[in-house]
């Protein structure tokens, strides 16, 4: 058992640049035990935070990949067959609380609301987490902590979280960073020129201020580290823009006429 939680321990120090205090935020919300619910556009690093905050906390990190058809047994638990018979197979969810992980729920959202419903006796004072199929009521352990991740930018009135869901959890906004930071992030992640990442960023904030006026997400600081390592792996900067900016995020050819005009301004 020990082998199987030390896999899910980042032992390398994910590179993170603060923007504001998250850090201590997040490390204060971690001692008081308080679940932390992390609120920004896709691609800003929200995951990379908490890898971050993963390392230097030194815990492992559970991560769960959120969708439409996740069902409370799939972060739960069930039971399974094999050839003894039944067995009982823990779930992320309950294995993190479990052995004292963070748990990240990521896009949230995406889950069925009567998934997520389950999580609710973990974001109290009780700290529990129900087992019904299996008559078991687990105490979390001490060191057990709970984070979740959306994008507001997708929510709809069939697709939001509940209000008793949020109101269990601390906030923490998350955004693009300002230019300059976000120069040196991409220059260090993707490993190109701080001129050429100064020339993405620009890119980037042309496109985040057609966000509802034709797009429907700006170009994301991932997009530009994706761009950037195609750029300093020897492909053309245009080609880069093209394949890993412009292409992915419309299909609408006056869309990305405009884009394409933007990347031609700075490459």
């Amino acid at each position: 058992m020990k082998d199987m939680i030390e896999q899910y321990r980042v032992t390398d120090e994910p590179y993170y640049r603060a923007v504001a205090d998250e850090v201590d935020l997040f490390e204060a919300a971690y001692a008081a035990k308080m679940p932390v619910m992390l609120k920004g556009p896709t691609g800003c690093g929200k995951t990379r935070f908490v890898e971050h905050m993963a390392w230097k906390l030194g815990k492992p990190l559970v991560t769960v990949a959120c969708n439409e058809d996740m069902t409370a047994s799939d972060i739960v638990g069930r039971f399974l067959l094999d050839a003894d018979g039944t067995r009982w197979q823990d779930g992320p969810l309950t294995f993190a609380a479990r052995h004292g992980a963070i748990c990240y729920l990521d896009e949230v959202v995406e889950a069925r609301q009567d998934t997520t419903v389950v999580i609710h006796p973990l974001t109290d004072n009780r700290r529990v987490l129900p087992l019904e199929k299996k008559g078991e009521l687990l105490n979390a352990h001490p060191d057990f902590h709970l984070v979740i991740s959306y994008n507001p930018g997708y929510q709809s009135l069939m697709k939001d979280l509940k209000q008793s869901t949020k109101q269990r959890f601390g906030a923490l906004d998350f955004n693009y960073p300002e230019h300059a930071t976000e120069v040196e992030i991409v220059a260090h992640e993707s490993g190109v020129t701080p001129e050429d990442a100064d020339k993405l960023v620009s890119i980037a904030e042309r496109a985040r201020n057609l966000k509802g006026h034709g797009l429907d997400e700006g170009i994301s600081t991932r997009m530009l580290i994706h761009a950037g390592s195609l750029i300093a792996g020897g492909i053309a900067p245009v080609a880069a823009c093209h394949m890993a900016l412009v292409r992915p995020i419309t299909d609408d050819p006056d869309m990305r006429d405009a884009l394409d005009a933007a990347v031609g301004t700075y490459f």
